[in-house]
């Protein structure tokens, strides 16, 4: 681990968590909570192995995860953030939004992992109308099928089929974000290939919190 050889608590944080890769273990490790070394692989398409096992051993060394033993039958290694590492999380809520007029487009080599996106449309999006029954919205996109519901006025997200879901989104996940965020109109949506299924006016409960001057 390079350091900035700087008095700044900037650098010094840097010092720890500005490698490549080592945020994204954070965010991981932020989403799924204990984590085998497979779920952060698979978590983290792209990274080689042993690049993956140099940076936890680094953020052990830091204090920023820990690792445990699963109890049986699952009898593995678990890494899970430490309070300290806990500590990141609203430095990562805060990079998703700044990030987020940024996924306007999408290169042709990103991998997508619905769990990322999720995440992100939790944190963007409210609910038009708390008062009226929460509805269920589905999104086919990613690796695997996200869940949006309403809840008290917030949105909560989750990975896994909705089962009886108010209304289904399916296609590639600019246009879908592109339509949830507010950023593209729904015909625009459709003709990126976006298919609607069961009732679109549901998609008009759903609200951006992004404010103008960040779209």
């Amino acid at each position: 681990m390079r350091s900035y050889d700087e008095y700044c608590s900037l650098a010094k944080s840097l010092d720890l968590v500005g490698d490549r890769w080592t945020l994204l273990i954070v965010r991981e490790l932020a989403l799924r909570g204990a984590s085998r070394y497979t779920d952060l692989r698979n978590g983290l398409p792209g990274i080689a192995t042993n690049l993956l096992a140099d940076r936890l051993r680094e953020l052990e060394q830091a204090g920023v995860i820990a690792r445990e033993d699963a109890p049986p039958p699952i009898a593995t290694t678990l890494f899970r953030l430490t309070p300290r590492g806990e500590e990141l999380r609203p430095v990562l809520e805060s990079l998703v939004r700044w990030g987020m007029p940024l996924m306007t487009e999408r290169g042709p080599d990103d991998a997508v992992r619905s769990h990322w996106l999720a995440w992100a449309l939790e944190m963007m999006l409210t609910d038009r109308r708390p008062e009226a029954s929460p509805v269920r919205i589905e999104l086919d996109v990613g690796n695997e099928p996200i869940v949006l519901e309403t809840h008290d006025g917030a949105i909560r997200a989750r990975p896994g089929p909705a089962g009886g879901a108010d209304v289904t989104l399916a296609g590639e996940p600019t246009p879908i974000m592109g339509l949830l965020l507010g950023m593209m109109p729904r015909v625009d949506a459709v003709a990126a290939g976006v298919s609607i299924q069961g009732d679109p006016t549901v998609l008009d409960r759903i609200g951006s919190r992004m404010t103008a001057d960040t779209m």
